[in-house]
């Protein structure tokens, strides 16, 4: 038996105020994405913005359902809308933020597994990281340099493309 560790690096920024021009306005336009969220159950409402090579953004928001397990996630709206919309597109950047008039939040809320499942596809399907912040609107912000240092073992069977 071997024991092994994984280790993750991130940046942690105590502010929106100490990103980059260009993280700041990804994030901007993330908030926008949450005037489309459709959250009349849960009042969360999560916003996605992500930046494409060539400089267009697409926005995502949660889009829930009734029946809960129907809705969708804002980051799989987003890469899906860039899967159909935008084929062979590659992404540089997204940005996930949430809001919700029921309690403050205070920590960045994080991608759920099934939305880091897709988005580790879209990575390796492209060759090339994607860096992800994820930003609280009136705090931290958490910033990694790809979907594989937050999901190291995603499902990955190379046969099934042949």
């Amino acid at each position: 038996m071997n024991q092994l560790n994984l280790t993750i690096n991130y940046e942690s920024y105590k502010s929106f105020s100490e990103l980059s021009e260009e993280d700041k306005a990804l994030c901007v336009k993330a908030e926008e994405a949450l005037n489309s969220s459709y959250s009349p159950y849960s009042g969360f409402k999560v916003g996605t913005a992500i930046a494409l090579a060539g400089g267009a953004v697409v926005l995502g928001s949660n889009q829930e359902n009734v029946a809960y397990p129907s809705g969708l996630c804002a980051e799989r709206v987003a890469l899906f809308a860039i899967g159909s919309g935008h084929p062979g597109a590659v992404i540089e950047r997204m940005a996930i933020t949430a809001y919700t008039g029921n309690f403050k939040i205070e920590k960045p809320v994080t991608s759920c597994g099934a939305c880091l499942q897709v988005m580790a596809e879209f990575e390796r399907r492209q060759g090339k990281e994607i860096q992800v912040l994820f930003y609280c609107m009136d705090g931290e912000v958490i910033k990694v340099k790809s979907i594989q240092s937050l999901l190291p073992f995603g499902f990955i069977e190379d046969r099934l493309s042949g």
